[in-house]
């Protein structure tokens, strides 16, 4: 993949600041699933592929939750397409939404459950479904 110049130092400081860990919408996830009684690691490196990360991973159960974002994973609701550097920028996009097939179909490979969301959806709702995946017998019985 070449290097793209940035469209401007405003671009080159904002894309320097994403975080890519401990997002906004993760931590919200961890806070409810720490309240409800569940122990989890964080950022837990991926069983065979060490440059990738789990965000929230119960390694006992083998559960490996992702909360993508929409910008960066190509959500079908909110994902937009940069205008500066368009054809660098599809390129990157569409290497990431590979890399997350990828990484999900070893993990499944390995014998894990994973569970995606997208950063938009309620904490809540992502926080319940997960703790429905971890009370159902096919986790429980691992």
């Amino acid at each position: 993949m070449s290097t793209a110049k940035p469209s401007s130092p405003g671009v080159s400081a904002r894309m320097s600041r994403q975080a890519r860990r401990d997002t906004t919408p993760e931590v919200a996830v961890r806070k409810l699933l720490h309240a409800a009684g569940y122990r989890y690691r964080i950022n837990e490196r991926v069983p065979g592929m060490s440059r990738r990360t789990i965000d929230i991973a119960f390694t006992r159960a083998k559960v490996a939750v992702m909360i993508d974002g929409c910008f960066w994973h190509g959500c079908p609701e909110h994902a937009t397409q940069p205008k500066a550097n368009s054809e660098w920028w599809r390129v990157k996009l569409d290497r990431n939404m590979a890399r997350d097939v990828e990484t999900t179909a070893h993990l499944t490979a390995a014998g894990w459950t994973v569970l995606r969301f997208w950063e938009h959806e309620s904490a809540e709702d992502v926080a319940n479904k997960i703790a429905a995946t971890m009370r159902s017998p096919s986790v429980t019985n691992k």
